[in-house]
């Protein structure tokens, strides 16, 4: 029998705060997801860079989180410019002196018309804030994690990756990109101690929720079997478990977080 450390039961600690210590950059983060997973990363111990294009929500977010005794950092990010992502982890590593972890949460829907009648520029600005956003966050916070000995990424991917959806299909052809460029990473990376995994949330009660048809929020939310839409908490806890030190065993995952959607298809 193999003598490896792995093979031995570790004695099991109970840890109230998963992220103590660790540095956490979450692009998106002024709103949705990626607002409830500064405020829950922050209630887990993280030292927050908090990025996005609106930096008034921002800020007040920043002040507010601080004002309870959290580190959280505003910083403006917008994922279709190359600088402004490597500026954000820039900020992180001269704040903080490192990078644990990101949360690549940054993202626009579609509207809900056909294929035939989209216009090509909703296709492209879609495919470079979902899909490039992803590739250029990736490529300036890979070597943050590098020099600081591992750590984790999750991108957030969607239903719409794991499945096709009528009416938004540049969405779902961005999604999926999400989850071969975080498979292809995990493979790239996984000798150097670092994990990418993508969450793919359902129907969840965000802006960009908000701003579909009626007519299609409620064919969306029909699609899960738990017939529920989820909050944006819902999310954050799923993330917090894949940048947590429990899910260290777990990389190359497309994460399903959508009250079962994906069952029957």
């Amino acid at each position: 029998m193999s003598t490896h450390p792995n093979h031995h039961p570790a004695p099991i600690t109970i840890e109230a705060r998963r992220l103590e210590g660790k540095v956490i950059l979450i692009t998106g983060a002024s709103a949705g997801m990626g607002e409830a997973a500064a405020r829950r990363f922050a209630a887990e111990g993280a030292r927050v860079i908090a990025g996005a294009r609106r930096t008034d929500r921002l800020e007040a977010l920043a002040k507010e989180l601080s004002a309870t005794g959290n580190e959280v950092v505003a910083v403006p990010l917008d994922v279709t410019d190359e600088a402004s992502v490597a500026a954000a982890v820039a900020t992180a590593v001269d704040r903080f002196g490192r990078l644990d972890g990101a949360l690549n949460a940054a993202g626009i829907t579609s509207d809900g018309t056909p294929l035939h009648e989209k216009p090509t520029d909703v296709y492209d600005r879609i495919m470079d804030i979902n899909a490039k956003g992803v590739f250029l966050s990736m490529k300036y916070e890979i070597p943050a994690l590098l020099a600081a000995g591992g750590g984790s990424i999750v991108n957030v991917s969607s239903i719409g990756g794991m499945v096709g959806v009528a009416g938004i299909s540049e969405y779902v052809a961005s999604k999926w990109a999400v989850n071969g460029l975080s498979k292809s990473a995990a493979l790239e990376l996984a000798s150097f101690d670092i994990r990418v995994n993508a969450l793919a949330p359902g129907s969840t009660r965000t802006e960009m929720w908000d701003q579909l048809p009626v007519h299609f929020q409620e064919h969306l939310a029909a699609m899960a079997p738990m017939n529920q839409i989820a909050l944006p908490d819902d999310m954050a806890r799923a993330a917090l478990f894949l940048l947590s030190d429990e899910s260290r065993w777990t990389t190359g995952a497309i994460i399903p977080a959508e009250g079962g959607h994906h069952i029957g298809r």
